[in-house]
């Protein structure tokens, strides 16, 4: 990174400033003069570090929403609630807005699978093979269709992603394994 280190003041009012706006005024609304208005820093400081308004939104899902994962996650009811759980609020609006934005743009399709999407799916992986040893089953088609089943809502609007859709998918994925 050329110029000056970032500010780690700076930094942390921009991304919350970011998810303000998106929970606020929708993904789609949210533009690099509107976050540094908000965020009360100039626009060169955003655009120094930043190219668009989806790379300052996935460094806040990464750093402010969902830091991380647990070292080692939980059980498949308590992952799967605390993922779901991820997805009310800003972070839903945040997450789909990204993923919308990356059917056109590759680069940040990659960086979203690597930095948030991938994680998630590696770490569902993880806890279905501890869960389940002797399964004989396709793990990587289960975690497709847990996330698959969180997708559709988030996207299609008909139904909540909470803990109820948490408990009736491991019910569902105990059955099968």
């Amino acid at each position: 990174m050329v110029g000056r280190p970032r500010s780690e003041e700076s930094r942390r009012a921009i991304l919350q400033a970011a998810l303000r706006l998106c929970e606020r005024d929708g993904y789609p609304n949210v533009t690099l003069k509107a976050i540094a208005a908000e965020a009360g820093t100039g626009r060169q400081t955003l655009y120094r570090w930043w190219n668009t308004k989806a790379d300052v939104l996935l460094e806040a899902m990464t750093a402010v929403v969902a830091p991380g994962l647990p070292p080692s996650p939980p059980d498949l009811g308590s992952f799967l609630r605390e993922t779901f759980a991820l997805t009310d609020g800003v972070a839903g609006r945040v997450i789909v807005g990204l993923m919308a934005e990356a059917q056109s743009d590759p680069d940040l399709g990659e960086r979203l699978r690597t930095r948030l999407i991938g994680p998630r799916r590696a770490a569902l992986r993880e806890v279905l093979e501890r869960d389940s040893p002797s399964s004989h089953a396709n793990l990587d088609l289960v975690v497709d269709m847990i996330f698959g089943a969180m997708w559709y809502r988030l996207l299609n609007r008909h139904a909540s992603v909470d803990a109820v859709l948490a408990e009736e998918i491991t019910e569902l994925v105990r059955s099968l394994t």
